[in-house]
C-alpha cells in the first residue's frame, strides 16, 4: 500500500513540474509561417522591473527558416497566433510588437538583444526550442538557457533561473546589439490582443 500511495505521489509531483501543453493544428501552423526577410538572428527578451531591476519574464526569438518566438511559461498570446508547447509562429514585425506592448508598462519595460548566426546555428536553436516541451512556470530563463548552451556560439552562457544573469550573459557574447522597450501604461488591459497582426 505504501508503495502505491509514493507512486500516486510521485506521478503528482511529475504533472506539477510540467507546463501546460498546447498543441496547435497542422494546418494552423502552416498557415502561420512567417520568413522574415533579414539575416538570421537570435533574439532574447527580458522583462525587467522598473522600480527594482529585477527581471520578471525571458523570451528567445529565432529567425530562420521562418520566425517564432519561444515563450516558456508565458502568458502571451492570440488568436492569429498559433502555439506549440510555448513556440509561437507567425512572428512577424507586429506580432513582435504586440509582445513587447503587452508586457511593458509603467512597472516593467523590456530589453531586446539580437545577434546574427548562420542559417545552421538558427535552424538548430529552432529545432531544440520546438522539442523542449510545455515549460512550468518560474522555468522561462532556465528553458533558454537550457537550449542555447546547446548552440555553438552560446555554450558559455550559464545555466540560470533568473532572466538578468542570462541577459548580461547574452549581451556579453560579442555582435549583440540591443534595444529598450517602455510603455508607460499604468498597467496592461488586454485591449492590445483585438486587433488582427497580419
Amino acid at each position: 500500500m505504501r508503495r502505491l500511495l509514493l507512486a500516486v505521489f510521485m506521478m503528482l509531483g511529475l504533472a506539477a513540474c510540467s507546463g501546460e501543453s498546447v498543441w496547435a493544428p497542422d494546418e494552423e501552423v502552416q498557415r502561420a509561417v512567417y520568413r522574415h526577410p533579414g539575416p538570421p538572428t537570435i533574439t532574447l527578451f527580458t522583462v525587467i522591473g522598473t522600480k527594482n531591476g529585477q527581471g520578471g519574464h525571458s523570451g528567445l526569438m529565432i529567425n530562420g527558416s521562418q520566425r517564432i518566438l519561444f515563450d516558456p511559461a508565458g502568458t502571451f498570446n492570440h488568436p492569429q497566433i498559433p502555439e506549440r508547447n510555448d513556440v509561437l509562429f507567425g512572428f512577424n514585425d507586429r506580432a513582435v510588437a504586440f509582445y513587447e506592448d503587452y508586457h511593458a508598462r509603467e512597472t516593467w519595460y523590456i530589453v531586446r538583444h539580437e545577434k546574427v548566426v548562420t542559417p545552421e546555428v538558427a535552424q538548430l536553436a529552432m529545432q531544440l526550442a520546438m522539442n523542449y516541451g510545455a515549460v512550468p512556470k518560474a522555468y522561462c530563463a532556465s528553458s533558454i538557457s537550457d537550449i542555447l548552451r546547446q548552440v555553438p556560439g552560446f555554450q558559455s552562457l550559464p545555466s540560470t533561473m533568473f532572466p538578468v544573469p542570462l541577459m548580461e550573459a547574452f549581451k556579453g557574447l560579442g555582435g549583440v546589439t540591443e534595444s529598450v522597450y517602455r510603455d508607460n501604461d499604468p498597467d496592461f488591459n488586454g485591449n492590445i490582443l483585438a486587433p488582427a497582426i497580419r
